[in-house]
């Protein structure tokens, strides 16, 4: 068995003692340099935290582990193909490479289905479910001006 494997193989087992103690089917890992630094398992339920998804909670240990938001240089493991929250975190915090066990078509099945994100995402703003309203950009643009001339600002 290869390293890859073995990694998966952790994520999958995190996957299933989440089912054990009432969490969604969910398991993560990030490994750096050949070694675990962080794993996470859903935690939706248990933290009424619908973003308590085990991909963010591994990235959130991660991070703290290793003090930066910048996660280049790990690999993430995940028992299924990340849905677009935790993609996006996945993006967002550098990761290289994510390696994953079932797919989103899986997790359809089982009533987890993330399509509907996906389609809203395509679609214009004022047609989404949920409505989008802007206001007070006037105001908002103050902070966006100001991060545009701090000099010290730290970019991420």
């Amino acid at each position: 068995m290869n390293s890859n494997e073995k990694f998966m193989l952790r994520a999958i087992k995190l996957s299933k003692e989440s089912v054990d103690k009432n969490g969604g089917p969910f398991g993560c890992i990030i490994v750096k340099n050949t070694k675990i630094i962080a794993e996470g398992s859903n935690q939706v339920t248990k933290n009424n935290d619908p973003t308590a998804h085990a991909e963010i909670v591994a990235i959130r240990d991660a991070c703290q582990k290793l003090q930066t938001f910048d996660l280049s240089g790990v690999e993430l493991y995940t028992s299924c193909e990340p849905c677009p929250m935790c993609l996006s975190a996945i993006y967002w915090s550098h990761i290289d490479k994510v390696f994953y066990g079932n797919t989103r078509l899986d997790a359809a099945r089982i009533g987890f289905d993330d399509n509907f994100i996906y389609d809203e995402l395509s679609i214009d703003l004022n047609e989404r479910k949920i409505p989008l309203k802007q206001i007070n950009q006037k105001q908002a643009l103050i902070a966006f001006k100001e991060w545009e001339l701090k000099e010290d600002k730290i970019k991420y």
